[in-house]
C-alpha cells in the first residue's frame, strides 16, 4: 500500500502516525499538489493532510484534483466524525482524507483499521 502526506501542516507527525497504524504502508511526504497529482495519476493509493480547518488547507488540492467525490474531511475543529461515519467514506471509495493536526491519531488510527 501507497501512502502519500500532503496537507498544509504537521506532514512528519501524520506520516509517522500512519506508520505505527499501518507499518507496511509505503509514505511519502510532498506538497498537496504534487501529492493529489499522485493520487489521480494513480502512483498512490491514499492522501492523507492536516491543516487547522481539516478540509481547507488539507484537502482543497486534493478535491481539485482528484474529485470531490474522492475525498473526505473526517475532523473539524472540535468534531470528529464518529467511527461508523469514517468506515461508511472509507467504503463510499474516498481516497484523501482531511483533519486537523489534533485529531490525526484518532483519525488515521480508525482509517487504518478499513484500508488495510
Amino acid at each position: 500500500m501507497k501512502i502519500v502526506v500532503g496537507g498544509q501542516i504537521d506532514k512528519e507527525n501524520v506520516a509517522e502516525t500512519i506508520k505505527r497504524h499501518i507499518p507496511e504502508a509505503e509514505i511519502t511526504i510532498k506538497s498537496d499538489i504534487d501529492a493529489a497529482m499522485d493520487v489521480k495519476m494513480g502512483n498512490v493509493d491514499y492522501y492523507f493532510g492536516a491543516c487547522n480547518t481539516g478540509g481547507g488547507g488539507a484537502l482543497a488540492m486534493a478535491i481539485a484534483i482528484v474529485g470531490a467525490d474522492k475525498c473526505a474531511t473526517l475532523a473539524m475543529p472540535g468534531n470528529i466524525l464518529d467511527e461508523e461515519k469514517i468506515k461508511d467514506e472509507v467504503n463510499a471509495g474516498k481516497v484523501a482524507f482531511g483533519f486537523t493536526p489534533q485529531s490525526a491519531e484518532q483519525v488515521i488510527k480508525i482509517v487504518a483499521q478499513y484500508i488495510k
